[in-house]
Order: C-alpha cells, then sequence, then structure tokens
C-alpha cells in the first residue's frame, strides 16, 4: 500500500501551486500504534508504501487501523495525520472444533431407541461459508447424530436396540467438516460400552443328555455331569444346578440322585442293579443368577449296562432238599443216542454275561455218556454192557460267557435197572403228564363244543333271514282261491293270451293235469281266457 498524502498548506505548494511534488519530497511515519499491529505493518518512509512485516490471522483481528504522520523536508516540516484502515479478508484456515460437552460412557443393551449418548458441539473460528458445520458419524453403528436447538450441537443417539452378546463396545468416529474451498474437517472418537442385562437363558451343551452307568456302581461317586452355558456376564452368567424332584413318573428316581449345584456333577447315593433298574430319566434345572434369574431344563436319560454279577442257577435237576441234584433211571438195554435228562439252568444277566455253557466235570466212565455244551442234553454215547456198573455220576459244570465267568455245578445219578423196571418207572413219571393233559384236553372240548354251538346258531338264523325274504317276495304276486293253502308258494304271471301259475309241489284241489299238456301245466278256469294254464312246479 502507497500513502499519497496532499498537504495544502504547505509553503511550497502556496508559493509554486504548479509545481509537482513526488514523494521523495516526504517523510512517512506510523504514529502510536497498537502493539499487535505495529508487530504485523510497517511502511516505508521515503514512499510511503506499507508492508506486512508478520502473520496476519483474521480470527484474531478483522480490520487494522494505522494512523500515518506524513511530513514534508522543509526547514520547519509540516505535517499532517491519516487514518488507514485495513480489513482482513477471511480465509478458510482453520478446522472445525469438536467438543463433547456430556458423555455416559455405558449404555444397557435394552435401551430404548433413541437413548442418549453423548452431547457434542462444534465451533469454526472461520466466518461466513468457511464457517459453516457438517457433523456425521463414520462408521455402520446402531448409532446417530441428532442435531439439536442450538446452533452446532448435537445429540448422539441410539438408532436401533442394541445387543451385548454380539458387539460390546462401539468406536464412534464423529466427523466435522466445514463448507469452504477446499473444506477442511476434523475427527473425534468416542468409545461407547454395552453393559449387559439378563436377557438370556442358560443354555445346555446337549438336549437330551443320554449317559450309561454300569450297575453295581460306588454310591457317592460322580457318574457324569450336565454342562450349561449363558451368553450374559458377570453375575447374569453364574449358573446354579438342581434335579427337578417332583412325584410325577418322570422324576421319581430323581430321589436317589444328587448334584453339585456349581458344577453340574451328578452322584448316585445308592448303587444300580440291572435286572430291577434298566433305564430311568429326570430333568435338571440350570438356573442363572440374574436378576430375575433366569432358567431352563434338560432331560437327563440314564442307561444301566449288565455286569456279570449273577451266576447261573441250576433249575434242573433240583431235589427236594434244595441242592442240584438229581436221580435219573435208565433200562439197560438202550442204544446210543439215547437222551439221558436235560440239565436247564438260566442266569439273570443278558447277552454275553447270561450266554451259558455245559461241561462235564467229572463222569464215572467218559464212554458211556456225553453232554451237549449249549444245550445240556446228557445222552448215552454207546450201549450198555454186562460189565458196566449199575449206578454213575456225572457232575456238570454251568458257566457263563462274562469277563470274569461265574458258574454252579448239578450232579446227575444215573441208576441202570432193568426194562421192566424202567417201564414201571417211566409209568410212574407219564402218569402226572397224561393227568395234564387230561385237563388240557377237557378244557380243549369244552371249547370246540361252545365254537360249534355258535355256530349252528348262525346257521339257523340265517335260514330264517332267507325264509322270511322269501315269503315277503311271494306276497306281492295274486294267489289262486282254488288252492287250498297247502302249497309252498304260487305265484301267477301272463304271457301272451295266456295266464300261467306256478305252485308248489302238491296241486289245488279242482285243479286238473291237461292231457298233452307238460307234466307240471295244470289248467284252471278263468273268466276271462277260455283257455289258461297253470304251470305246477
Amino acid at each position: 500500500m502507497i500513502i499519497h498524502p496532499f498537504f495544502p498548506k504547505k509553503r511550497n505548494a502556496l508559493k509554486y501551486p504548479n509545481r509537482l511534488y513526488r514523494e521523495r519530497d516526504f517523510n512517512y511515519r506510523l504514529r502510536e500504534i497498537q502493539m499487535l499491529a505495529k508487530e504485523l505493518f510497517s511502511i516505508d518512509e521515503n514512499t510511503g508504501e506499507i508492508k506486512v512485516t508478520g502473520e496476519i490471522d483474521f480470527e484474531k483481528s478483522s480490520t487494522y487501523e494505522l494512523d500515518i504522520q506524513a511530513s514534508d523536508r522543509g526547514q520547519v516540516p509540516l505535517t499532517t495525520d491519516k487514518s488507514v484502515i485495513i480489513k482482513v479478508i477471511d480465509v478458510n484456515d482453520n478446522a472445525p472444533d469438536i467438543e463433547v460437552t456430556s458423555f455416559s460412557s455405558s449404555i444397557k443393551e435394552d435401551s430404548k431407541t433413541g437413548t442418549t449418548v453423548a452431547l457434542i458441539s462444534v465451533s469454526d473460528l472461520d466466518s461466513g461459508t468457511n464457517g459453516k458445520v457438517i457433523c456425521t458419524i463414520k462408521e455402520e453403528v446402531p448409532f446417530t447424530l441428532s442435531p439439536s436447538l442450538q446452533e452446532n450441537m448435537y445429540a448422539v443417539v441410539t438408532k436401533s436396540l442394541l445387543d451385548r452378546e454380539k458387539c460390546f463396545q462401539y468406536d464412534l468416529t464423529i466427523t466435522a467438516k466445514d463448507a469452504g474451498q477446499p473444506p477442511l474437517s476434523s475427527e473425534k472418537t468416542i468409545t461407547v460400552l454395552v453393559s449387559d442385562v439378563n436377557d438370556n437363558s442358560p443354555v445346555f451343551s446337549r438336549s437330551p443328555y443320554i449317559f450309561y452307568v454300569n450297575e453295581a456302581n460306588m454310591p457317592g461317586i460322580s457318574m457324569f455331569a450336565v454342562k450349561a452355558s449363558d451368553h450374559d456376564e458377570n453375575n447374569n452368567a453364574i449358573i446354579n444346578y438342581n434335579i427337578l424332584r417332583s412325584g410325577s413318573g418322570e422324576n421319581k428316581f430323581a430321589s436317589f440322585l444328587n448334584i453339585n449345584s456349581e458344577t453340574g456333577d451328578i452322584v448316585a447315593l445308592k448303587s444300580f442293579d440291572f435286572e430291577t433298574l434298566k433305564t430311568f430319566q429326570f430333568q435338571v434345572v440350570a438356573t442363572d443368577s440374574g436378576t430375575p434369574p433366569l432358567s431352563s431344563n434338560v432331560t437327563v436319560i440314564v442307561f444301566i449296562l449288565d455286569q456279570n454279577d449273577n451266576a447261573p442257577v441250576i433249575m434242573y435237576p433240583l431235589s427236594s432238599n434244595g441242592s442240584a441234584e438229581g436221580v435219573e433211571e435208565i433200562p439197560r438195554n438202550v442204544n446210543a443216542g439215547h437222551l439221558v435228562t436235560k440239565v436247564r439252568a438260566y442266569d439273570a444277566d443278558i447277552g454275553y454275561n447270561g450266554w451259558l455253557l455245559f461241561s462235564l466235570q467229572e463222569v464215572t466212565d467218559h464212554s458211556l455218556f456225553g453232554l451237549d455244551r449249549y444245550t445240556g442234553q446228557i445222552r448215552t454215547l454207546r450201549s450198555f454192557t454186562e460189565t458196566d456198573e449199575a449206578e454213575h455220576k456225572l457232575v456238570i459244570l454251568v458257566k457263563d460267557n462274562g469277563n470274569v465267568s461265574l458258574s454252579a455245578t448239578a450232579t446227575v445219578i444215573v441208576k441202570l435197572v432193568e426194562p421192566k423196571e424202567a417201564f414201571a418207572a417211566s409209568d410212574v413219571k407219564s402218569a402226572t403228564n397224561v393227568d395234564e393233559e387230561d385237563n388240557v384236553t377237557f378244557y380243549l372240548i369244552i371249547t370246540l363244543g361252545a365254537v360249534s354251538v355258535l355256530f349252528l346258531i348262525s346257521i339257523i338264523v340265517l335260514i330264517a333271514m332267507q325264509c322270511s325274504k322269501s315269503t315277503d317276495y311271494t306276497s306281492k304276486y295274486l294267489q289262486e282261491t282254488n288252492y287250498d293253502g297247502t302249497l309252498c308258494h304260487s305265484i301267477q304271471y301272463r304271457s301272451g293270451d295266456k295266464r300261467y301259475m306256478l305252485v308248489g309241489p302238491r296241486m289245488s284241489i279242482g285243479s286238473t293235469i291237461v292231457p298233452g299238456s307238460h307234466a307240471n301245466t295244470l289248467v284252471l278256469p278263468d273268466r276271462r281266457r277260455a283257455s289258461e294254464e297253470v304251470r305246477y312246479i
């Protein structure tokens, strides 16, 4: 900036009005000004050019007023003063400023949509368009900025429901951009934590639980465990277990079970017996520690596994005193392969534990008797001779197929008798069987008789129904008055110009057989026809 002052009172100007003055004829200086302006501006004392010597900031001052004094170079210099106002034009050199005035770092996950999380204010030191600011949230998050009634004030609010189990923390980047050219922007990040509420029930790892437990277990020892998890946190995720004890059939076995409320380990208070209980089920309840508490149930199915804890029991032979011993008498003249007797036994266990095998543990003569290892049948291996002893003792071992086999023994005494004595003994044995068969036959006859009577009644009823239908049918036809009623039935019908009557096995009174007609044709008088025939059946 160059100052060209005009001094009308100057002597030279009055004395020489047509003289052209030059810049170097004057001296220029700045009078006392503010310290800030003095640091920013200077003036050339010869030319009057004002220069910027410091950094001008519109935001510090938009105008500056400078007092300029110009003096001539006379012997007694004359001076004049002039004020110069400098206006600073704003440029977009300031980015917006973001300030969080109110902030809640944690928000509950069940908060309603529109809940305020933070209040922010933005400002820009620039003016006009350069000071217009627009705020946005950078990320795709369930939060938005809601403008306030007050200018450049915004509220950070929720725009959808939150779920801590999906995301427990949000980092919100708030961006403020002005409208200058080029635009300037700034960012500020706030972290919002989503606090937990008890909105998730415990979830069991399996449903239902199926466990297998060996019988004869030790009471008080943990057999199995159930496990549940909760997606909530802190107290809302602490789970307590208990067994549902009710009088229903599904939980009637829960009385002899116990559960660790913290770990879910289940122990039995008594030992199981497969032969009396093969399977049972009950329910376990998992409850969290939230407010209000939430819970869920699961069904536990337990199968008892059989162990080889039952020895074989001999059913035959069995003597009166309860010992497994029997006596069998057979004729001496039997052939090889004769069935002496059959040892019968059972085992309360199942599977391999209940599969029985028979073997001869002791026998007086191995060449005489043989034993089937699967059926327990004792048969002769050869015919007896005169030199064979009259009595033989057989000790049969019966054992199961368990890992640790259990066994029982039976003793059979075989006595060789003469054929007549054997027959007498067999008659005594068969008498009991005959009595039993007679009883069965008696009941069978009664049953067959009852069925036969019902069958005959059914036939009679059917015949009666058929006869009643025939009578109804014939009643529809006209009966001839000349018949005495002894015929089974009579039917009249017309064929062309003749009328016929079908009758039973006897002819009616007054009927005559027409010679030359068929053997079963009767002639009946008729007022309407000269000649009519009645056909006899």
